[in-house]
């Protein structure tokens, strides 16, 4: 008996969590693997988070959250914005989601219907794209390159063969690490006002910059949606908590949406997460790691050989141009797992066309494992 399977389940693998999974094998057989695939920071959350969790867990009762969070973390959220953007947000625009994605999963289903075209900068996060897909959303690509710092530009969007319903940004970008400074984000978001084109703006990186500050799109009035996590900075992955600001007609409709389709995020979450705005000085040390591990991979990757590199001006990523090495960067990260114990996660993951010539390695780890994978491509490299 052969059942009915929907296509939205046919959409790519995240392939940077299958190769997670494989490397996770290799490490219980034995391995010794260098995880530079997962776009994971390494330290646990904030010492003040998980004493405030402890706290909940023996006094709360965890139960349902309103459908966009509490009220004093939205609250909190506002506050943030002002202090740190100089933007004032009114916390009712404010979602509080399960995790950035699902942030994404709910924008994209209140500003998007079946068969609008949405365009993203290729090379991007997969999750964009294979999202956009299940929902039956058509995904406009706009290849980008060093030239434009791997940034989607208002030239690129005026060459565009069919007008767009939405364009998604992301700064710092992943898989690049390049971040939309003041003048082209404002452009961006002109350019969509004008074209009456939604703007999702990825900001879950911000925090984790280096020499300049993020810019939020909501510095710029275009009906946009913003995203933002406390995985990132604030390294609170598996806690899964994320939020958006939504611009004013777009609030009621997500909310109608989270509450059916998640009723709440995780309560205790939501309860740390009022702790971590206390946490600044440890959580600019994380970054200070970051920063450490990308400047000793800018220097040493191109005495492996590896010399095309991404700038990272934020994030924890480095792009590598792999052609002269690989015709299948695929086959060139299974090498260097199975050889060396190194694990990196292949550009098809971020950019179907062109991925094949790329790599992207993250610095969130331990700056001993930075030191590590290093020398190991410089040996493999010498062989």
């Amino acid at each position: 008996m052969a059942l009915k399977i929907s296509t939205r389940g046919t959409i790519p693998p995240f392939l940077a969590l299958d190769i997670m999974g494989d490397v996770q094998r290799r490490v219980t057989e034995g391995a010794d693997i260098v995880h530079l695939e997962v776009g994971q920071p390494s330290s646990k959350a904030p010492q003040k988070v998980l004493a405030t969790a402890r706290e909940a867990l023996l006094t709360d009762a965890i139960g349902y959250t309103p459908a966009f969070g509490l009220p004093e973390l939205r609250a909190r959220l506002a506050r943030h914005y002002r202090d740190t953007y100089g933007v004032a947000v009114d916390p009712a625009r404010i979602a509080m989601t399960t995790g950035s994605s699902g942030g994404f999963v709910l924008s994209f289903l209140a500003a998007f219907d079946v068969g609008d075209r949405v365009a993203l900068a290729c090379p991007g996060y997969p999750a964009y794209r294979n999202i956009l897909l299940a929902l039956g959303i058509e995904v406009v690509d706009i290849p980008v390159g060093p030239e434009t710092r791997f940034q989607p530009t208002v030239r690129a969007l005026d060459g565009l063969a069919k007008p767009i319903d939405g364009l998604i940004v992301a700064s710092p970008s992943n898989p690049a690490g390049t971040m939309l400074h003041d003048a082209e984000m404002k452009a961006l978001c002109d350019w969509c006002r004008d074209h009456e084109v939604r703007l999702i703006s990825d900001e879950i990186y911000h925090g984790i910059t280096y020499g300049v500050q993020g810019v939020s799109a909501l510095a710029y009035d275009c009906g946009g949606v913003v995203i933002n996590s406390f995985s990132k900075y604030f390294s609170m992955t598996g806690w899964r908590l994320g939020w958006l600001v939504a611009p004013e007609d777009l609030a009621r409709p997500i909310e109608c949406l989270a509450q059916s389709l998640f009723i709440s995020p995780p309560t205790l979450s939501q309860i740390a997460a009022l702790s971590a705005f206390d946490c600044r000085e440890e959580l600019d040390g994380n970054v200070a790691r970051y920063r450490k591990n990308r400047d000793l991979l800018l220097e040493e990757l191109p005495k492996a050989g590896f010399d095309k590199l991404s700038p990272a001006e934020g994030g924890f990523y480095l792009y590598a141009d792999v052609s002269d090495q690989t015709a299948s960067s695929e086959d060139l990260c299974r090498r260097m797992v199975a050889e060396i114990g190194v694990a990196v996660t292949p550009g098809v993951d971020f950019d179907p066309h062109r991925g094949h010539r790329f790599i992207r390695l993250s610095f969130a780890g331990a700056h001993e494992d930075m030191i590590r994978a290093c020398r190991r491509l410089k040996d493999w490299r010498r062989n």
